[in-house]
C-alpha cells in the first residue's frame, strides 16, 4: 500500500476514534477502512469509488458536526487524487 493510501486510512481511523462522531457514522467509516484495505491493486479504482460513495452518504448525515463533515470532505478529496 502506498504512502498516500496509508495517510488516508490513518485519517479515517482518527475519525473513527473521535468521541464526537455519532456511532452510525463510525460504523460507516470502519466500512470504508475495510474496503480500502481489502483486495489487490488491480481493483483499487473500484474500491476508491465505493469508498467515495460511502463518504458522500456520510457527509449528508444531519447528525454530524460541521468539523467532522469538513474532515470527511478532505478525506474524499485525498481519495480523488489517488
Amino acid at each position: 500500500m502506498d504512502e498516500k493510501m496509508q495517510n488516508i486510512i490513518e485519517a479515517l481511523e482518527e475519525l473513527a476514534n473521535d468521541n464526537t462522531v455519532p456511532r452510525n457514522v463510525k460504523s460507516k467509516v470502519s466500512e470504508v477502512i475495510s474496503t480500502l484495505k481489502e483486495g489487490n491493486d488491480q481493483d483499487m479504482s473500484i474500491r476508491i469509488n465505493k469508498a467515495l460513495s460511502t463518504l458522500d452518504e456520510i457527509s449528508d448525515d444531519t447528525n454530524i458536526q460541521t468539523y467532522t463533515r469538513t474532515q470527511i470532505w478532505n478525506i474524499a478529496s485525498m481519495l480523488e487524487m489517488v
